[in-house]
């Protein structure tokens, strides 16, 4: 086996990247960049019945949106059947493993009476050691492998530390059916030896599956990859990650407008940490993820901490750069296509200006779409509940000397400009400065709520301000 780490990723092509396999691509991921390695990419899709090449377009857009990029092209494991069907073959000829001509009734009968013994249902090995001649005229065998009968397989795993299966369990399962298809648990071991695989990092589900690919490797000769099974996600409620706690596909959280960066920060803190870090920069988790440090235990998913943490990431982030990824993004995000649709080069240089004050406010994307809107918003504004209220009584009044303040600023119209302007009017007036900046900013935006009302007049500009203004004063 080579010095150089290679873990890799195999989603199987039946629905969307979920957040469980999005966690397990990045701990391989982020192995595979932290020791120097590589992560490659297997699509499971021996069943024919449920994989699409939708799921597996769906899967690759997720890996790619998180930014968790693999090595070379993917690998289809339908594809290597053949390569399977030969080394089940070939254990054949080893005496590894044999032909089971056992009709589906016959095994029925198995099953039947391990349970009336109250036994987990077990194959009785009963043409482990006869005859070929003996096989029924023109029947199709499946194959199955030589399990050891006693004494006991110990797979020493980098979280669960090591963990002992009686042999006795392990029946002779299944490694080609009748059909000549590869069972996934053979097509798994083949795989994995061919593609190189020295780190199999994966879901603590595929606990047991360990200790049959074992026998696997040893009937081979095979040496075993290095074994590290991670805890599930659970939800906040401590049970199965089910879709009401979110469990869903990564694309769902595009929608629900997190940055790729937060989301990995997130999933990095589900089952591993590094000290009291809660916030981590992607080369952070890279520099200090060690398989080693996954707790055993299951690690619970919650939303409130996903998206307090995606608010911390966007404040974080340079303006440019958040600019960037919000432009992107807005064709997933409700309202977005809207906002993307007017986004001329004005409106974009205004979006980035406001963006200081609008990501204050905002802990998705989907926020900041709402907080920008009145940066997109046709006179006159529509005005909403809260803000209109503001615009009742002597608000109006009001309104008018400010136009009258702003109207009379000279030099360049800046947040600094407007302020002395409506500080000085309300000083003149006898008004406190909210007195004037509420009514100010329902005009404005047609909220209650925006950046700071002063960084508002800025952004939209001496023309657009006053206009606005002006249509609440008529």
């Amino acid at each position: 086996m080579s010095d150089k780490v290679v873990t890799r990723f195999a989603p199987s092509p039946t629905g969307f990247l979920h957040i469980g396999g999005a966690r397990t691509a990045l701990f391989n991921w982020l192995y595979a960049k932290h020791s120097g390695g590589k992560m490659l990419l297997r699509i499971e899709d021996t069943d024919r019945e449920r994989s699409t090449d939708a799921a597996t377009a769906a899967i690759l857009d997720g890996l790619s949106w998180l930014g968790l990029t693999w090595d070379g092209e993917p690998v289809s494991q339908f594809e290597r059947a053949p390569r399977h069907r030969a080394v089940a073959e070939e254990l054949v000829r080893l005496g590894k493993a044999y032909y089971c001509y056992a009709t589906p009734a016959e095994l029925e009968a198995m099953r039947e009476s391990a349970r009336a013994k109250g036994l987990p249902p077990r194959y009785d090995g009963r043409w482990r050691d006869r005859d070929p001649s003996e096989a029924p005229v023109g029947a199709r065998g499946a194959i199955r492998i030589k399990a050891p009968a006693d004494g006991e397989t110990v797979v020493h795993d980098r979280v669960q530390g090591e963990v002992r299966f009686p042999n006795k369990d392990l029946d002779d399962f299944i490694i080609l059916r009748s059909d000549g298809n590869p069972t996934y648990m053979h097509a798994v071991v083949v795989d994995d030896h061919d593609m190189g695989i020295t780190h199999i990092i994966r879901g603590d589900d595929h606990l047991t599956n360990a200790a049959r690919q074992m026998v696997i490797y040893r009937a081979l000769g095979w040496e075993m990859p290095s074994m590290a099974h991670i805890p599930l996600i659970h939800g906040a409620d401590g049970a199965k990650l089910s879709k009401r706690h979110g469990a869903l596909g990564v694309e769902a959280y595009r929608a629900m407008g997190y940055l790729p960066e937060a989301l990995l920060n997130y999933l990095a803190r589900l089952g591993w940490s590094h000290g009291d870090d809660e916030v981590m920069s992607i080369t952070d988790m890279i520099a200090w993820f060690d398989i080693g440090d996954v707790n055993k235990g299951a690690a619970r998913f919650d939303f409130a901490k996903l998206e307090a943490l995606n608010g911390v990431h966007m404040r974080r982030m340079n303006d440019a750069e958040l600019l960037d990824i919000f432009i992107n993004t807005l064709p997933y995000l409700e309202g977005g296509p809207a906002i993307a649709a007017r986004l001329d080069d004005t409106r974009k240089a205004q979006l980035l200006a406001a963006l200081p004050g609008l990501k204050e406010r905002a802990k998705t994307l989907v926020e900041l779409v709402d907080g920008a809107a009145f940066l997109f918003a046709e006179r006159p504004l529509p005005i909403d509940e809260k803000a209109a209220a503001l615009l009742g009584g002597e608000a109006r009044e009001i309104l008018r000397g400010a136009h009258a303040a702003l109207k009379a600023i000279s030099g360049d119209w800046t947040a600094a400009a407007a302020e002395a302007a409506i500080r000085q009017y309300a000083l003149a007036g006898g008004l406190k400065l909210g007195a004037v900046a509420q009514p100010l900013r329902a005009a404005l935006t047609g909220k209650s709520t925006s950046p700071g009302v002063f960084d508002v007049l800025a952004v939209l500009g001496r023309e657009e301000s006053l206009a606005r203004v002006a249509d609440q004063i008529d």
